[in-house]
């Protein structure tokens, strides 16, 4: 009775796979004379996307390298004590104006005067000895003259027989006596220069010692810091004071590897201070060796600063002039990157495509920015560019920059 069953499910299940999979075999042919062909599917329209874009010409600016930086004295100067000796002028206060020979600080001489004066006397009395040497030098060498002349004379008198072996002997101990009198009169002129040198030394020394008791400004310029006040014991390295020199100022900014070729010598330069003041100066000075951490190139830039306004330390903007560049100037929020993330712009192409452009950023600026790369004319999508691709057809409505 169990067998029943289990037949009728196989029967059943043979008959659904003929009806369902095998249904093929048990239809009849069509007659291809008479059969009706299947209609041909239209193809699916291409999608095209609306877009907004705007007309754009190229336009030549100055291609300005930008750099933040900070103003520097042109010359900074801590002016230190060369000798030991109390303060006795009265100090000035900082923010003075100095002129280069000014005496800022002037320590007591105590007795370096004194010690000069005896260098002085000291050498007028080795000059004294001069003379008297050159007399001694001299009595010498005639005294050795004298000698020679008398041991020739007896030479020849003893080879004619009318002198004895005692006398020449007695004439040669005299050249001898004479040779070394005039060596030690030589000697003795020799020490007296060396006694004038030495004095003169001495005195140099004496009046080198009392030039460092006043401490003078180097340049023209300001007092950072006050002067030591007097009565104040100033040993060697002691600071008197610290001048600046404003006029003309320096401006100093640190270029990337990438804008450093672009920055000439002598190119002039715009600079916007913190406080919104314009001043104009030139490059003087650009780095060949790039700052081991940042790996940035110092630049130098020379402003004129006669009225003095501009300070050590302030924050500065600096535009240097470079070569102009042809650039079209285009919000920001038109860039797009491709797959490859490539900096760049979709224009509306040929047969009215988005195509990708790849742009050079070359400047920002509060009304958008200014982009190279772009053909002279172009029609830039700045709505919808992130939604199409290369070759995509497009639909742009156009408007106006500013819009």
């Amino acid at each position: 009775m169990r067998l029943l069953p289990v037949l009728i499910a196989l029967v059943v299940s043979a008959l659904v796979y003929v009806v369902v999979f095998e249904h093929d075999r048990f239809l009849p042919a069509p007659d291809p004379q008479t059969a009706e062909p299947l209609p041909e599917t239209a193809p699916e329209a291409e999608a095209i996307m609306r877009v907004v874009a705007l007309h754009s010409q190229a336009r030549e600016v100055d291609s300005a390298v930008v750099v933040r930086g900070r103003s520097e004295a042109d010359r900074i100067v801590e002016l230190r004590a060369e000798t030991s000796g109390l303060v006795i002028n009265e100090p000035l206060r900082k923010g003075h104006m100095v002129s280069q020979g000014d005496i800022l600080c002037r320590l007591d001489p105590a007795a370096r005067e004194a010690a000069l004066a005896e260098a002085q006397a000291r050498l007028s009395e080795a000059q004294t000895r001069i003379p008297e040497a050159e007399a001694r030098a001299n009595e010498a060498r005639a005294q050795l003259e004298e000698a020679q002349i008398n041991a020739n004379a007896a030479e020849n008198l003893i080879e004619s027989g009318f002198a004895s072996q005692t006398r020449v002997a007695a004439t040669r101990a005299a050249v001898s006596s004479a040779q070394a009198a005039v060596q030690s009169a030589t000697s003795g002129l020799e020490a007296a220069r060396a006694g004038i040198e030495s004095a003169h030394a001495a005195v140099a020394a004496a009046e080198t010692e009392i030039n460092r008791l006043s401490i003078i400004a180097p340049f023209n310029g300001v007092l950072d810091t006050d002067t030591a006040e007097i009565g104040s014991l100033l040993q060697p390295g002691a600071l008197c004071a610290t001048v600046l020199q404003l006029d003309p100022i320096t401006m100093v900014g640190f270029v990337s590897e990438m804008q450093v070729a672009r920055v000439q010598m002598n190119a002039p330069a715009t600079i916007r201070m913190a406080s919104g003041r314009m001043v104009e100066g030139r490059v003087t000075f650009v780095a060949r060796s790039a700052d081991d951490v940042t790996r940035t190139f110092r630049v130098e830039v020379t402003v004129p600063n006669t009225d003095l306004s501009l300070r050590d330390g302030e924050t500065a903007e600096i535009l240097i002039g470079a070569a102009g560049k042809r650039a079209h100037l285009l919000p920001q929020s038109a860039l797009t990157l491709d797959d490859e993330g490539t900096l760049g712009l979709r224009i509306v192409g040929p047969e009215s495509r988005a195509q990708f452009v790849p742009v050079e950023l070359l400047r920002d600026t509060p009304s958008g920015v200014w982009i190279t790369g772009l053909p002279d004319n172009a029609d830039v999508i700045v709505i919808g560019q992130d939604y199409v691709t290369d070759g995509v057809p497009v639909d742009p409505v156009f408007q106006e920059l500013g819009q």
